[in-house]
């Protein structure tokens, strides 16, 4: 009877020292959380924010484990489900597909524009995929990397309990009606982004170019428009009617710095850049920078948005 006991105790000591390790690293932010709190406060919809300084471990936690749409966010599980399926050799990382008239969505899409049967290399779709985030190629992509199961396998796996894909996958049709094409909350979706910028996703050469796609981002007039174009960012956002996100992680000056910003169930359904999500995501990044930049003085050019 020993054994077992000493066995629990060494468990429990070990549980409480991680915990408060954890503790130590989620270091509340009481300054930045509370301007985040005001510019959410009066939002006609619902907010999530999870803030992270990856040099001083300061983080703020606004409805940070609360489930939100992912909208198009949900690119990145499919890069990392497509990587995965790589890693195992199940498929070539150079291999060249042949586009079907079949594969199209409805949309402004590069690769849905394609002619049937017209050759493309599995690198350029992902690449679209997330920079320019091409629905039809993601859509392709999402099909090629085993569907929503395997993505979802890897995410469960991985230690996400809530980041799931619901479009086009069994018995998730009900998670679909509610979120749509996949659920996340702002501290799953910034951990994962973080992993990917550690080298810890699916494997440090799979990271490294994942990295590199999220780097490259098309849609940069919301949170990224705050953040000085010379300062190199990774990120994905997101948009459907009634949600508008943002995950972004930030190569700054005197450390690394992530968020995720979510919002759901918006009054707002404009698709305009006035739209009061796209205003709270631009609020928030600049907020943030200024926060942990106080004195790296740049704002946006005058005029700068009419481009």
């Amino acid at each position: 009877m020993r054994l077992p006991l000493l066995t629990f105790l060494v468990c429990f000591l070990l549980h409480l020292t991680t915990s408060a390790q954890q503790t130590r690293k989620e270091d509340i932010d009481k300054k930045l959380t509370q301007k985040l709190e005001a510019l959410a406060n009066g939002f006609q919809g619902d907010v999530g924010i999870y803030v992270r300084h990856l040099k001083t471990g300061k983080t703020v936690a606004i409805n940070a484990d609360t489930l939100f749409p992912t909208a198009s966010m949900i690119k990145i599980p499919i890069m990392v489900g497509m990587f995965d399926k790589m890693e195992r050799g199940e498929i070539d990382p150079k291999t060249v597909l042949r586009y079907r008239d079949s594969l199209y969505y409805a949309g402004e899409d590069i690769v849905g524009n394609f002619k049937d049967s017209s050759l493309v290399a599995l690198s350029k779709v992902q690449m679209l995929s997330i920079t320019t985030s091409d629905n039809t190629g993601s859509l392709w992509l999402q099909q090629l990397a085993g569907g929503g199961e395997a993505i979802n396998a890897w995410l469960e796996k991985n230690g996400f309990q809530h980041t799931r894909m619901n479009s086009r996958t069994p018995g998730r049709r009900p998670n679909w009606v509610n979120y749509g094409w996949g659920q996340t909350t702002p501290r799953e979706m910034a951990t994962l982004v973080t992993m990917i910028r550690d080298g810890k996703v699916v494997s440090p050469a799979a990271s490294e170019r994942m990295y590199r796609n999220l780097g490259r981002i098309y849609y940069d007039r919301e949170a990224l428009s705050q953040i000085p174009p010379y300062v190199h960012t990774a990120s994905k956002s997101g948009a459907v009617n009634q949600s508008k996100s943002e995950v972004v992680l930030v190569n700054a000056p005197h450390g690394d710095y992530v968020f995720c910003i979510i919002t759901k169930n918006q009054q707002d359904e404009r698709w305009q850049d006035d739209n009061a999500g796209y205003v709270l995501i631009r609020k928030v990044s600049n907020t943030i920078w200024n926060h942990f930049e106080p004195k790296y003085y740049w704002e946006p050019a005058a005029g700068v948005e009419k481009y």
